[in-house]
Order: structure tokens, then sequence, then C-alpha cells
């Protein structure tokens, strides 16, 4: 019976508690027993524990009973919580009817909520505000409360006010699931139409897809079609979350559950794609599906060579799981052998660098992240790059176009000056702003991503004290003033140190760079020469001094042409070691560059 179905998913923004509330409503629904609790018990990986960030979705089905004694099936579709997944967050609400909106006491309404909560509203949800911890001392659930009026204009009484963490008010928010979010609609004997809104890949049963079913139904013996990769499948497995994995006969229109495709990688089965019969297929897909494309790209290297084929596995395994992932090898004259790896953006980057340092053990080093740039050269010829190193000569270009973001920063309105001064330097342009509230301001810019993906974010928390909050969406390419930085140690260029930078930075970037490898790059026993290069002339140049032996320290009197001749062969020998001897860069170097913003 579908009438007795409501599929919700729960918004929030990093660190509200929105886990929290997930493993309130699992207990006391009895999904999972007091024996097997544990915190978080829907984000599976220590990662999402640390950072408290849900990184990969999931779903759980959960038995309620109503007070008037009806029975209810929940399905929670518990979202990724940041902005780097936002495609994702988008196709796990396309499989709701309702949300849970949830705003942290203390806090209030930020960035990635506000961010989400207008992608609920454009796919029609119910929208319940939740306002929790209210428990704490910093807690102000009225001024809270104000703050969602004036956005949503749903009444202050109406908003149910929560500690997720003591339990406290947790039947309110079931008996508000039930009553305000409407049942799934969709005819059960149309053509099947399902859709993917995540998967994981099982050595067992290859990739799991999580599906919510809009039409029809699917039974085990059932041939099933992907419609947007064309492929055919025939399930291993159909079931429900609840949370683990449980077998059923069939799942009907309005379910949530899985299909195990016995696929090899996820690739094939891609989020947003639908699922439809074989033999009598719907006759079109469902809306929304797009591909994912990387917007951050920067190479990865193993630190010892012999760990090439380890970083090749570990990559490997990790694509199993996240399609959004793309890699291909490449060599660099400094690296050594490596790869190009392309993610959704910096905080994708982070999670993917940090698991394979943890879950596969490897000592890697990351060049500084860049963008992909289109070039279109004098010939009329048009590519994409998405690495410094692969910019033609300046002669050859016609004109290079870099990703330009709309961003919106949410801060109290305290920080209006700092959040400014950031932007404007980081080549920004104000657009707009907003007064959600009378002590918070948002402010809408557009500003190139490149700008956005070295230190952006960790700048905008230190001058706003941690308080403000970012959100941003691509825009379009814009044709930019830009110029490939070059990098030489020892008239050697370092390619991964490469970068492209706009004209009129690129004078002080390299100054900086320069002076910051002068520290780092260890003294040999010749001079190093440092230089920055753009546009075909050097733009700085600094010297690492010699480590001076001392050749004469045998000599105690005698002639001084002893002493000359000693020095002259010390001279000859510096010369000839120049001409050959290679530096080696230290990984701090390459991690220079990310840190380019602090001084």
């Amino acid at each position: 019976m579908s009438e007795n179905i409501r599929n919700f998913c729960i918004i929030a923004h990093i660190d509200h508690g929105k886990s929290t509330l997930a493993d309130r409503m699992l207990q006391s629904t009895g999904t999972i027993s007091d024996r097997e609790m544990k915190d978080q018990v829907l984000d599976t990986m220590d990662l999402e524990r640390e950072k408290g960030v849900t990184i990969k979705a999931s779903a759980v089905r959960m038995q309620y009973r109503a007070p008037d004694g009806q029975s209810y099936e929940l399905n929670l579709i518990d979202t990724p919580g940041h902005v780097d997944f936002g495609y994702e967050v988008s196709r796990a609400l396309a499989a709701c009817e309702g949300a849970l909106l949830v705003v942290d006491a203390s806090q209030g309404m930020e960035a990635q909520t506000l961010a989400n909560l207008y992608l609920a509203l454009e796919s029609d949800l119910e929208i319940i505000p939740v306002i929790n911890k209210i428990d704490l001392i910093s807690a102000r659930p009225d001024e809270v409360a104000e703050e969602i009026e004036n956005l949503l204009g749903i009444d202050q009484e109406e908003i149910i006010r929560i500690s997720a963490k003591a339990g406290k008010n947790i039947d309110a928010v079931f008996e508000a699931i039930v009553a305000r979010i409407p049942p799934p609609k969709g005819n059960p004997d149309a053509p099947l139409q399902a859709m993917i809104f995540d998967s994981h890949y099982d050595s067992y049963k290859g990739v799991v897809a999580y599906v919510r079913l809009i039409a029809g139904a699917v039974k085990q013996q059932d041939e099933l079609r992907l419609m947007a990769t064309k492929i055919n499948v025939k399930p291993i497995e159909i079931g429900v979350f609840s949370p683990n994995l449980v077998p059923v006969k069939s799942l009907q229109a309005g379910e949530v559950g899985y299909i195990a495709t016995g696929l090899k990688t996820v690739s094939e089965c891609r989020v947003g794609d639908t699922v439809t019969q074989k033999d009598n297929p719907a006759l079109q897909p469902l809306p929304g599906y797009r591909q994912v494309k990387p917007m951050v790209f920067a190479g990865i290297y193993p630190v010892e060579g012999e760990d090439y084929d380890d970083l090749k596995d570990a990559l490997e395994k990790l694509q199993l799981n996240d399609a959004s992932l793309v890699y291909q090898p490449e060599t660099s004259q400094a690296l050594n052998f490596g790869f190009r790896c392309g993610f959704l953006g910096m905080f994708h980057m982070e999670i993917i660098q940090e698991r394979l340092e943890r879950e596969y053990d490897l000592d890697i080093i990351v060049t500084a992240p860049s963008v992909e740039y289109q070039v279109l050269t004098k010939e009329g010829e048009e590519y994409c790059i998405d690495s410094p190193a692969e910019l033609p000569d300046e002669g050859e270009i016609e004109e290079i176009r870099e990703p330009w973001m709309d961003i919106q920063i949410f801060t109290p309105t305290d920080y209006y000056g700092p959040v400014m001064e950031l932007v404007t330097g980081k080549r920004g342009i104000y657009t707009g702003e907003d007064y959600p509230a009378p002590t918070r301001v948002q402010l809408n810019y557009e500003i190139p991503l490149s700008e956005l993906i070295v230190d952006f974010f960790d700048q905008l928390k230190s001058r706003t004290r941690g308080y403000a909050s970012m959100d941003y969406q691509f825009k379009e390419y814009r044709t930019e003033d830009l110029v490939k930085l070059n990098i030489l140690v020892n008239t050697e260029p370092v390619d991964a140190l490469t970068m492209i930078v706009h004209r009129d930075d690129a004078y002080h970037k390299g100054q900086r760079l320069v002076s910051k490898l002068k520290e780092l790059i260890p003294r040999q026993l010749f001079v190093v020469p440092i230089q920055a290069s753009a546009a075909g002339r050097v733009i700085s140049r600094a010297n690492v001094k010699a480590l001076r032996k001392d050749v004469l320290a045998k000599c105690y009197g005698g002639d001084v042409s002893r002493k000359r001749k000693l020095l002259e062969k010390q001279k000859k020998g510096k010369k000839r070691m120049k001409m050959v001897g290679s530096v080696e860069i230290p990984q701090e170097a390459f991690l220079a560059v990310l840190r380019l913003g602090d001084d």
C-alpha cells in the first residue's frame, strides 16, 4: 500500500546533527537494536565520523507505528553534506516527497543548508523545519525560528524543536512526517521507471544500485535495461535497506530499495540514470540525468617510485565506488611516474587523498590543483587542458577561457568588510546581497574557480572566525588574460610547479614562490639559481647559496700558490657538478604553491 509509504531526506549543513537525528530515528523505530547501535550508524567511513560530514549517501527503511495504530513504512534517503556533491544531493531529493530541514540552534541557517533547501523547493518537496541542539548553553532557538519563518513563511509554532543527541521530542518529528509529507504517487501497472540515486561496489554482487521506483514494479527474474548507458542486466538480487541489505521478492512503485546488477564498474551504472524493463521499456527516461564532470585536477605521485603499481590499484578500487573520480597516467620530470586525477572539488580531492594515505597506506605527493581551461589557437583549433604544463607557447594562443563560478557567502554582518576584501582580492565581482536575518548577510559574487580552489575557504573561515559558510555553482567559461608561470630550478623547468595565472598577478606570485622555494630547497655544493618566468621573460630570481667546504684546512703554512691551486681545483669541480648535479626538490616545495596566499 503506497498510501502508508513516506519517502523523505534530511537537509542540513555540515555538523548540524543530521546523522545524529537519523540515529535516533533508527533507534526509536527499533530498526537497529540498542546492542548494534553506535554513533553515526549510516556514516560507515572513519573519515565521515571525523569530519562530521556525510560523504556517501545511504538509505534505510523504518517501520513506524503511529499513535492511532496505523503502521507506516518510512524511507530515509541520506544525502551527502558538502557542496562538491551537489548533483548527488539533487538526485536524492528527486527520490523523495519531503525533507526535514535541520538547523543548529546555536549557529542558525548556513549557506549549504540554503543551497540544498532551494534544490528541495525546486523539486517541489514538502519542507518540515526542525531546530536541533536546543539543549546547548549557546542555543538561541527563538532567533533561529524567526530566521526560518522569514525565509519559508512557516509559522514559528509549526517548527519542531528537538535535541537529537538526548532523544528529546523525536516523536513530534515522526508525527510531522506522517501528517505533512504526501504518500508517493506512481502507477504500479505502468512500465518500470526506477531512478538510481546512488550506488556502491560489492565484490560479490557487483554494482549495487540504490533505486526509488517512480512507476511500475520489479521482480528478481526481470531483465532490466539502464537507459542512459544502454546496458542490459539480469539482477543478482533485489532488496531493501534495513539498514543492512535485506533481499525481497519484488519492489513496487513508491518504494525505495536496491538492485544488485552484477556490473563490474560504477561508471556503467550512473547516478541519475533510469532503470526500466528490457522487454516492456518506459517510453522515456526520468528527467535530470547528467554526467558529472570533474572541476578540479591535480597530479598524484608516489613518494617512492616502486609504489606506482600500488597507487594504480588503489585508484582503481576507489573508482569502483566513486564514478566521479577520473584519472590517467602522467609523467613529470621532477616526480617521475604518477596520475593526473580529476575531482568534483577541493573537498572531494582532500577525501581521496586521505583515503589513499589511510586505507591503502601510501606515501603520496599531490601537486597544486588546477582547473580545466579552454584554449583557442591561432589556427582555429579549440581544446581543453587540465594541466598547466600542457599550455602551448604564447605565440600560438588566440585566447584562453577559464571557468567562473557563482558564489554565495553567508556571514554575520560584522564580517562584511573582511569578506569583501578577500573576494575582491581574488578577482571576484560583486553581484548583490540579501539579508535573510537582521544580523546575517548573504553576499553574491562571480569568481574564477582557480582563485577558489587553493586556500579561499581556509581564508574565509579565518577572517570570519569560522562563522561564514559558502556555496558555489558553475556559471560559464570566460576569456581572460592568462599566462603560464614557469619555475626553473638550476635552469631546469619543474613542470609540477607550473601554474596558469592572470597576467597582472604573475609578477607577485612568481616573486613569492621564488622566495618560498629559496627557503625550502636544501643547499648544495654549488649555487642553485631559482627563477620564475612568464610571457617569455624571467620575472624573478633568487640563488640558494653553495655549501662551502674548507679545502684549505689541511694547508698550514707554505706557499700561497698551493692554496690557490686547491681553490682553482675546487672551482672547476663546482662548475662540473653544477652541469651534471641534480637538485632534489622536497615535498614542501609543492605544498608552497598551495600556501601562496598566506602571506
